[in-house]
């Protein structure tokens, strides 16, 4: 079993989103840590805020076939296969980790380059797994959390009822 972390967002009626992928995804993976959630900004593009949050599965299943479920997931949540990168979504799931594998595979980097830029997948995997190390980073979670500049960016955590009950004790992060 690989120990897999995806990070969830949506702007399209985002809490119904996510509820609806988290049943998926507990549906197809099992029990699922899932990091509390926050809102922020778009990025790349203007429009509505954000909500994502991370969560985390075992699985048995080849990279690839954890990306196709995912890609399924997505569709089920009512995103269109072929939906533009930078625009308003009702759901995006992207592998940050999979287990420690690095990779360079057309449409599937590991561990995701974004996980060290964007707080928004960096402080809720952190919240969840603050003793994991980064794979090329070699530094926990919490190491990186702590040294990111949190001060540029400006998330905010939401309770989300029906998301909440998922929800992993806090870590204190």
């Amino acid at each position: 079993m690989v120990e897999v972390f995806v990070a969830a967002g949506s702007n399209i009626e985002p809490e119904k989103y996510l509820d609806r992928a988290l049943q998926a995804l507990e549906g197809r993976f099992g029990p699922l840590k899932v990091s509390p959630a926050y809102r922020n900004q778009a990025v790349g593009f203007e429009g509505a805020d954000f909500i994502n949050l991370v969560v985390g599965f075992d699985s048995d299943l080849p990279v690839e076939a954890v990306r196709d479920q995912l890609q399924q997931i997505e569709a089920l949540c009512d995103r269109p296969p072929q939906a533009p990168q930078w625009g308003p979504r009702t759901m995006d799931l992207d592998i940050l980790l999979y287990g420690d594998r690095v990779s360079d595979l057309p449409g599937l980097v590991l561990p995701r380059p974004d996980l060290l830029r964007r707080d928004y997948m960096l402080r809720p995997l952190a919240a969840i797994a603050p003793d994991l190390c980064h794979p090329t980073a070699l530094r926990t979670m919490r190491e990186l959390w702590e040294s990111f500049d949190a001060g540029a960016h400006s998330l905010q955590e939401i309770t989300i009822p029906r998301c909440d009950l998922r929800r992993q004790p806090e870590s204190g992060l």
